[in-house]
């Protein structure tokens, strides 16, 4: 989703200053959790609760689960290829390796389908073609297969908010419903509207701080407080709506 790639960490091109990047802690630490991308997975995530409260009945084993997968998928998955496979200068640096990064990727991906794999022969086959689909574009859009063609907002959103609400849904029922389709399609345009404010911050935090005018700076707090709010947003919903069913 949201990488890095093979720069020197103390250029001015580095995002350790992020404001999910925390200030305490060893380089290796700090850099690590900044690849995660913890406010974007967590949305992520909370998609998965979402379309999992949605199910008439809930089985709770299989909300734990589908959280696991994402974030092992996504979380860590996902961000490892975008770190390798970014054509553009993605500044975490060369804190870790090529190899290391690889092997981030393969483990917690082979992980994450091993988890997926036995539900999908025992329980909820409907979550294979889910599977697939992320499986795709876990590695069409983070290491940018046919020139990026895969690599856009639209792509995105699909990706990594439409798709995982009905992940959590699937893994529930094995069914689908017209009413997560439109959920499900709802928080497709809040990860549009993250994407949409996350690529012009980037391109402002990017740039020297000595050439930003004024108006980069407006422009940059802005943006950075619609992704804190967007996200933060979308986990208390999540939350809240996994509060409601367990205490209902």
């Amino acid at each position: 989703m949201h990488g890095g790639n093979t720069v020197d960490f103390q250029t001015e091109q580095n995002r350790s200053r992020e404001w999910f990047v925390p200030a305490f802690g060893p380089q290796k630490f700090r850099i690590f959790i900044g690849l995660l991308f913890l406010p974007y997975t967590g949305m992520v995530l909370a998609y998965t609760v979402i379309g999992s409260m949605m199910a008439e009945q809930i089985h709770w084993d299989r909300v734990g689960v589908i959280l696991l997968i994402y974030f092992l998928a996504l979380g860590i998955g996902a961000h490892a290829l975008d770190a390798i496979g970014s054509k553009r200068i993605k500044p975490w640096g060369n804190v870790f390796s090529k190899v290391k990064l690889w092997t981030l990727a393969i483990a917690s991906l082979v992980l994450a389908y091993a988890i997926g794999g036995y539900y999908i022969i025992f329980y909820t086959p409907l979550l294979g073609i889910i599977a697939l689909l992320e499986g795709f574009f876990v590695l069409a859009y983070n290491l940018e297969w046919l020139q990026g063609r895969f690599h856009t907002d639209a792509w995105f959103a699909f990706s990594w908010g439409s798709l995982p609400v009905l992940a959590g849904y699937v893994l529930q029922t094995n069914d689908l419903s017209w009413a997560v389709l439109m959920v499900s399609a709802a928080m497709g345009l809040l990860s549009l509207v993250e994407i949409k404010a996350s690529r012009p911050y980037k391109a402002i935090k990017r740039a020297p701080e000595d050439i930003r005018t004024p108006q980069d700076q407006t422009h940059m707090q802005q943006f950075e407080a619609i992704l804190k709010v967007i996200s933060l947003g979308v986990i208390l919903l999540g939350a809240g709506l996994l509060l409601w069913r367990y205490l209902n």
